[in-house]
């Protein structure tokens, strides 16, 4: 790179984002629990839409996402003219970066936020501003003692991503009407639906002005693969985003496979059901060998231990096991372990063997 060709202020300051590791050396029959994946993977109905698709590749897609934003307007009972769909809901934030932030403008998240406000935040020329949280929770009187008048977004995830705690609607509430007027409170609803009877905020991003709610097809829906995610709002917020987002952004195959994963609504329901009955499990079984976690209300276990290297330790025998955690260092968490809840006998073999781990540590080290 010479002196005279450079990027935008912000980009080389951007870590490499890094995904949960999806295979260990030498073992075909490694159990992935890093990247919290529906175990059970998408509906049938989703998996036939997908197939038909085959038939339509030569032709573009639609610019409006007219059918699948219809769909989820449907299912969530919104106002269609209020949703945008994009790849991935990372891609809805990263548009709400380019829209609402510049050099000077500061983006709040907590300091065990999703690692991509941070991302989105300096390659807009923003400065994010992370903020502590109470208990691995988030505190809405820190996050209102850190806004000032160059604040322009607040992103918070809830629930929250690598913690799995949450807050209630009514903090959220408080959090949107305390804002300086010119910022955007976003709520990152990527678990939402595995809390039963949560909107995810959508309720408030429907009557307020200043609240932005993003949802994804990635985590329940099971369509990490494909990419698709979706935003609701107020209405001059979605005119802005929509000004920026590419016309052909999403495939037929994304849309069209999106909308039948959202009409499947028992589908849902189901894979909700066998992730509460199998994350209370697994939360009670690590407890029972000497290793807490916070109540979690998303499809994963944040998994603490005495230190760091007593974490990083867990993590190295699990693998050599065949069995793929991630380490959450990145999050301000080095001696947490984010377990995701996978299938029975997953969520049996991952207990099972940080429970030999313990033994072992502890004798190693008495």
């Amino acid at each position: 790179m010479t002196d005279q060709i450079r990027p935008q202020p912000g980009i080389m300051d951007i870590a490499l984002y890094q995904g949960g590791a999806s295979r260990v050396a030498g073992r075909s029959d490694a159990i992935k629990l890093s990247s919290n994946e529906n175990p059970f993977g998408p509906s049938d109905k989703a998996k036939e839409a997908f197939v038909k698709c085959a038939h339509s590749m030569h032709r573009y897609p639609s610019t409006d996402h007219l059918a699948l934003r219809e769909a989820i307007a449907d299912v969530h009972k919104l106002d269609v003219s209020r949703t945008i769909i994009g790849v991935g809901s990372d891609e809805i934030l990263h548009f709400l970066c380019q829209a609402y932030v510049g050099q000077g403008d500061e983006v709040v998240f907590t300091e065990h936020g999703f690692l991509m406000y941070r991302v989105s935040t300096l390659a807009a020329g923003g400065t994010p501003i992370s903020v502590p949280e109470r208990e691995r929770t988030t505190d809405v009187d820190a996050i209102l003692a850190a806004c000032t008048e160059q604040t322009k977004l607040v992103f918070i995830a809830n629930p929250n991503n690598p913690t799995g705690t949450m807050i209630p609607l009514a903090e959220l509430e408080r959090l949107a009407v305390g804002l300086p007027p010119q910022a955007i409170l976003v709520i990152d609803s990527a678990y939402a639906e595995y809390v039963e009877g949560y909107d995810g905020g959508a309720e408030l991003a429907g009557r307020l002005p200043n609240v932005f709610m993003t949802r994804t097809f990635s985590k329940i829906y099971g369509l990490g693969g494909l990419r698709v995610g979706w935003g609701y709002g107020p209405q001059d917020i979605i005119d802005v985003l929509n000004r920026i987002r590419g016309p052909f952004n999403m495939s037929t195959t994304q849309l069209e496979t999106a909308e039948a994963a959202v009409r499947d609504q028992d589908w849902i329901d189901r894979c909700r059901n066998d992730n509460t009955r199998l994350r209370g499990w697994l939360a009670e079984a690590l407890a029972e060998k000497g290793v807490p976690s916070d109540t979690s209300t998303a499809n994963f276990i944040l998994a603490r231990f005495t230190s760091p290297q007593e974490a990083e330790a867990c993590d190295a025998y699990l693998k050599t096991e065949g069995v793929i955690v991630r380490l959450v260092t990145s999050y301000n968490l080095p001696n947490c372990l984010r377990i995701t809840v996978g299938d029975e006998p997953s969520c049996r073999r991952v207990a099972h063997l940080i429970g030999l781990f313990k033994v072992q540590f502890m004798a190693g080290n008495a």
